[in-house]
């Protein structure tokens, strides 16, 4: 039986995900697609499922997911008046869902004392046609989908981890249950080492189903195919919207198809990823959350390695690397803002004295 703080607590909760729900149907409305929504089944069913996750601590990264899926899609209502509204409405949804405890883990990764001996610096590297496009690497435990998140609210641009690879699995037609997440590895602690999972699958498959997968994929594996489909899927967003993509190998995408961008790397020490981790999922044993680390660090690597042939977590791949210890999450996120914000006025600057003398020649003519 719940006690009554309990019962208050539940109340609220379920009032905020009809909140969410609501949102999420009205951004549907005003797009007149689809693709605006993120709860496309029965009200009440999707209403107990967000409660749910809004309870269960190791499941808020599929919370923060799922609204960044509702604000990506209302950023795009033409309507600059309807558009406010939905997303003054987010903003304030938003703000309660990160004040549960389960929504982001109560505790910081900060170092107090490494915290003191920070400085920074980074030179703007954008033209006045080009999007903002962030890539974010990252250790798991050291808060780095938590910075991922609150940077891309804080900057009011788009947002993408995991439905990347739900988007690329559209492209393919493929089920969501039949394909291996692309990134490579599980969060799950539970779950086994698959490295090389991939690779056994291929060899249990029949002749049959070696020629339906060698023609739906145009020669690739599934995995390759999947990988190569994301590849092109972050090129086109890139021409069309300002984003941070989390993971992904986003970064060497980017670089290789010359499209500028800012990689970040962030990491924070072991012993405090160990405690991190437990935070997260809560009742973890410290000699398990250590296990988990490095395997996931091994699955990470692994991936990284082989689709990039670089180094992961190299300092010589990224724009800049950051110890998340050193500023505690909030930290971390207003350090990137400020260099951010720095490019942001220098392009601004240019964009204007461009307007200005087009502006001065356009005079001239007449």
């Amino acid at each position: 039986m719940l006690n009554n703080e309990e019962k208050i607590r539940e109340e609220r909760i379920r009032e905020l995900a009809e909140r969410i729900y609501d949102l999420d149907a009205e951004v549907y409305a005003q797009l007149g697609s689809s693709l605006g929504r993120v709860f496309n089944r029965d009200r009440e069913r999707c209403v107990d499922e967000l409660v749910n996750t809004m309870l269960t601590r190791p499941q808020g990264h599929l919370m923060r997911s799922e609204l960044a899926l509702i604000a990506n899609m209302a950023r795009t209502i033409k309507d600059k008046a309807e558009r406010k509204l939905v997303m003054t409405e987010y903003n304030l949804i938003l703000q309660e869902v990160m004040s549960l405890p389960t929504s982001f883990v109560s505790g910081d990764i900060i170092d107090p004392e490494m915290a003191k001996l920070n400085t920074f610096n980074l030179q703007n590297r954008f033209s006045n046609e080009d999007h903002l496009i962030i890539c974010i690497s990252w250790t798991y435990g050291c808060g780095g989908i938590d910075v991922g998140f609150k940077l891309a609210d804080k900057l009011k641009i788009n947002y993408y981890d995991a439905e990347i690879f739900e988007a690329v699995l559209k492209r393919l037609e493929a089920e969501r249950d039949s394909v291996r997440d692309s990134i490579g590895y599980s969060d799950d602690p539970d779950s086994k080492p698959n490295l090389a999972s991939a690779f056994e699958d291929a060899k249990r498959l029949t002749i049959r189903q070696h020629m339906r997968e060698f023609s739906r994929y145009h020669g690739l594996s599934k995995r390759d195919a999947v990988f190569f489909n994301q590849s092109d899927l972050l090129c086109d967003m890139a021409k069309k919207e300002d984003f941070i993509i989390m993971g992904r190998c986003g970064d060497a995408i980017m670089t290789n198809n010359s499209i500028p961008h800012i990689s970040i790397y962030i990491t924070a020490p072991f012993e405090q990823r160990v405690h991190h981790t437990m935070e997260i999922h809560n009742g973890m044993s410290e000699k398990k959350a250590r296990r988990f680390l490095k395997r996931i660090d091994r699955q990470h690597a692994h991936y990284y390695n082989f689709y990039t042939s670089r180094r992961w977590g190299n300092a010589n791949n990224y724009d800049l690397c950051i110890n998340s210890a050193s500023y505690g999450i909030d930290g971390t996120v207003d350090f990137i803002l400020r260099m951010i914000d720095r490019g942001t006025k220098d392009r601004k600057a240019a964009k204007s004295a461009a307007a200005a003398e087009t502006v001065s020649s356009n005079s001239e003519i007449k």
